[in-house]
């Protein structure tokens, strides 16, 4: 019996094992929620491998003879059906889904396996649902067609015994006959194997309570005037003029290169941790005097980078922080008080995505003289800020840690 050729035999199981791979992931993804991110891009880069080798598989179908059809009337005109469906799916499937990913409100980057970069189909937005229905039903109508396809190869080799299967194996071996089906099963499973447990439903975080006062209240005002009628009883009626005079400005600061803002957040018990590239400082502090810090941060919202192109491309959305409308997040805080040693704390205010927001920082300042070395922290509830306001950021803790360290240099 004639066989096909070689390289139609070779796309014909490669496909099949990534399709059964396909359908093994593809209908956990919606259950896995933000966990499942990375195995999302997998199934699109595999999605995208499918359509290739099908438009290769199409050429190869017209440039290479085929063996003639050993099967007439309705059996026969079944079969070429389950064929021709299997095309249509193998090309509708990646095609809606590629649609899908192009009009989805937040805008994911495709690289075909993390190298390749796929450009988004120009589609209007409203072309949405129709590509999300049309991608479910091409999966059901795939899934359908595939097991006609197997049950029609094992009624011809187990009851009709015309060994119509050995057309597409590359030699008549028992062991290739066990091996190259065996590849969809060894799809099923890898797909099973590579999943990650589903997010549990769980009840979306409420907007964060306002902050406590010790968050929000400035140094308390009673201390100061304590100190300050302590001061009057035991100085001569001249000391606040002398005081005035011996009190310098306080100093301005210049931040030297090297610094970094970084921040982490919890997703589902793995832990997302990124930077910013770009941000700059204002700084003026006395560090004896804390009160007479001023201080002004801004950050450059799109260099945010969590060493992952797709997830990067997340963050710039409208889901997260919609840099195209809000470039920066700026933070302006007016005096510090000392809660330690070398240890301070500031209270001030974040601008962010349309929204300000009271904000307290902790720092400390080690060194001595004109040069020092700042390292603090924060933790910012996202939620008010309008920041991960998707369904894709289900498995977002509410807070997002801020860390910071830097040089700075008196002017």
């Amino acid at each position: 019996m004639r066989r096909y050729s070689l390289i139609a035999i070779f796309l014909h199981w490669t496909i099949a094992a990534l399709l059964a791979f396909q359908i093994s992931v593809g209908w956990a993804l919606e259950d896995l929620g933000a966990g499942g991110f990375s195995l999302y891009q997998l199934h699109k880069s595999v999605g995208i491998s499918i359509l290739v080798l099908t438009l290769i598989r199409l050429a190869v179908r017209f440039w290479k003879p085929r063996p003639v059809r050993i099967e007439s009337g309705w059996q026969g005109a079944l079969a070429s059906a389950v064929h021709g469906g299997l095309y249509l799916f193998m090309l509708g499937a990646p095609l809606t889904g590629w649609a899908l990913v192009s009009t989805a409100r937040v805008k994911v980057p495709t690289l075909l396996f993390g190298i390749i970069p796929i450009p988004h189909l120009p589609l209007p937005a409203d072309a949405h649902q129709w590509a999300e229905g049309g991608h479910g039903l091409l999966a059901w109508l795939g899934i359908a067609l595939f097991l006609l396809h197997v049950a029609g190869a094992i009624r011809h080799h187990m009851m009709l015994r015309d060994g119509l299967i050995w057309r597409m194996m590359p030699a008549r071996s028992p062991m290739l006959l066990v091996a190259l089906p065996g590849l969809m099963l060894v799809g099923l499973l890898l797909g099973k194997a590579i999943l990650p447990e589903p997010v549990a439903e769980v009840a979306r975080p409420q907007p964060a309570a306002p902050a406590t006062q010790d968050e929000i209240a400035p140094p308390s005002p009673t201390n100061i005037s304590v100190a300050n009628a302590v001061e009057t009883a035991v100085a001569p009626d001249d000391a606040p003029a002398q005081a005035e005079e011996a009190i310098p400005p306080p100093p301005g600061w210049t931040v030297q290169p090297g610094g970094r803002v970084g921040f982490s957040v919890d997703n589902s018990g793995e832990t997302i941790s990124g930077g910013f590239s770009r941000w700059t400082a204002k700084i003026v502090m006395d560090p004896d005097r804390p009160d007479s810090a001023d201080i002004r941060v801004e950050i450059d919202l799109a260099s945010a980078t969590v060493g992952d192109a797709y997830q990067d491309g997340m963050l710039a959305g409208e889901e997260f922080f919609d840099t195209a409308a809000h470039p920066r997040a700026i933070f302006t805080a007016k005096g510090a008080e000392r809660t330690g040693r070398n240890s301070y704390r500031a209270v001030g205010t974040l601008s962010m995505k349309g929204a300000s927001r009271p904000q307290s920082i902790r720092f400390t300042l080690s060194g001595t003289g004109d040069s020092r070395k700042v390292a603090g922290s924060a933790s910012i509830a996202r939620l008010p800020f309008g920041v991960g306001n998707g369904e894709s950021s289900g498995g977002l803790a509410p807070r997002v840690a801020v860390t910071f360290q830097f040089n700075a240099r008196a002017q």
